[in-house]
């Protein structure tokens, strides 16, 4: 009966689910004094998903900062990290990587092995390094938080909020700018193979856009912590339950729009105070674990064997488990796949040169931020080839009411929009919002694909 009931969730954990709507909830802030500039549902708890990453990469850099272990040190996976679901980076067990790929694995590709490996090397357990993850988030004044695993799988108490994610995010800006770069590439270098950025396409199309953290399971939506600076104003928004991809990027966006409306332009930075180092026993003192960790012995006092009725229920309970968790990889890489550019990136207006942080020593860590330069209102152009074509999505009572709908056209109509210009003219009648820098035929592809979502489209010939 036991074997049954195991074959038959494993059947059940690959059939077909459908996304939930999860709660919503949003918080904006200017991360330059940590001024609330809106909110709502702030306070609820809800499960973070991926967005729990940053919290683990929070503690590696910690750990690197007091010796705790290197960014080279060679790190085991085990079969526990290397057993985890999708989103992941590959790792099999027994195999050796240094510490810095896992950091980047988990930052850039969201890899819950990855995150796992990093739990495991640190704490020598996931279940020991969650307890030093819910300390951190205490010692920080992320009151309603707590962690039960590195990667953010849905787990039953694993839950933050928005105000809290907000506030880890800002921390990182602040307490680890040198690592704080890892979130704004592209793509990096993880040691066995180079991995996209799961938030590429709001790095791409936001402008000043460069961070944090997105996450997604069933539970949750689509969540994510954003940052974006221009100039010297420096905004943070954080969505909790969206219902894709493409409409939480425009959702953020919207929210980003907003602070940057409300922040004043010139404001002192106030850093948040760094939370004090307590390490793996939460006392102070020597934490440091070995990076390879093996399971402890078991006990050899003889255990009292269960009657048929608790062994069928504890199965049970595994198999239901085990089905949530594979599902959730499973939904999760789904969801990274659907929102994935059918071509290969197009180069986002920062024109730095990608630095190579291999080439870097330890102390200097992964390479810092650099001032970016001044960023044009247009995104992309191309003018060659026949590209002078466009589309016009409307006319609009004022320019910002034009941009917004021209980012939200464009985060939602990605595959024929990529690459074009997004231009706002002024006239007598008001604002036009149109793309540029198009072949006929892709004109004529866009305005079918919008018209079809009932979006107001009309083409722009070269005249």
């Amino acid at each position: 009966m036991g074997l049954f009931l195991i074959v038959l969730m494993m059947v059940l954990s690959f059939a077909p689910f459908k996304s939930l709507a999860a709660p919503y909830a949003a918080m904006v802030i200017d991360a330059r004094t940590g001024e609330v500039l809106h909110s709502r549902n702030a306070d609820t708890r809800l499960h973070p998903a991926s967005l729990t990453k940053m919290m683990t990469l929070y503690i590696a850099f910690e750990a690197v900062r007091n010796g705790e272990i290197t960014l080279d040190t060679p790190v085991r996976i085990t079969k526990a990290a290397a057993a985890e679901p999708p989103s992941k980076l590959g790792l099999r067990s027994g195999q050796t990587i240094a510490f810095r790929y896992l950091i980047r694995a988990a930052a850039v590709k969201s890899a819950n092995d990855a995150a796992t490996a990093i739990g495991i090397a640190l704490s020598g357990s996931e279940a020991a390094f969650a307890r030093r993850m819910t300390r951190t988030a205490k010692a920080m004044g992320m009151s309603r938080t707590t962690f039960k695993n590195a990667h953010g799988l849905t787990e039953a108490g694993h839950l933050s909020t928005a105000r809290d994610m907000t506030t880890l995010g800002r921390h990182l800006l602040y307490d680890y700018p040198q690592y704080y770069n890892l979130f704004s590439r592209q793509s990096t270098n993880a040691g066995i193979k180079t991995v996209p950025n799961t938030n590429r396409r709001l790095l791409a199309a936001y402008r000043g856009a460069d961070g944090i953290k997105t996450g997604y399971t069933r539970a949750a939506g689509f969540n994510l912590v954003a940052s974006a600076k221009r100039k010297d104003e420096r905004i943070i928004a954080t969505v909790f339950g969206g219902k894709s991809g493409a409409s939480r990027n425009a959702k953020v966006a919207e929210l980003l729009d907003m602070g940057f409306r409300r922040a004043p332009s010139r404001a002192p930075i106030r850093k948040p105070g760094r939370p004090a180092y307590a390490g793996n026993t939460g006392l102070g003192g020597s934490t440091q674990v070995a990076a390879v960790s093996g399971a402890p012995k078991a006990s050899l006092r003889p255990v009292i064997r269960p009657v048929a009725t608790q062994v069928a229920s504890a199965v049970v309970e595994t198999a239901n488990q085990n089905r949530d968790r594979i599902q959730d990889g499973i939904a999760a890489a789904i969801a990274e796949a659907d929102i994935a550019p059918t071509a290969p990136p197009v180069e986002s207006s920062d024109t730095r040169p990608a630095l190579r942080p291999e080439n870097l020593t330890v102390a200097q860590a992964e390479p810092a931020e650099q001032p970016e330069p001044e960023q044009e209102v247009v995104t992309r152009l191309s003018t060659s080839g026949g590209h002078l074509w466009g589309v016009n999505v409307g006319r609009y009572t004022s320019r910002y009411e034009a941009e917004k709908i021209l980012l939200k056209t464009a985060l939602s109509e990605m595959t024929t929009l990529e690459g074009t210009l997004r231009k706002v003219s002024q006239s007598s009648k008001g604002f036009e919002a149109t793309f540029q820098g198009m072949t006929r035929e892709q004109a004529d592809l866009a305005c079918r694909r919008l018209q079809a979502r009932n979006v107001t489209c009309f083409m722009i010939g070269p005249s």
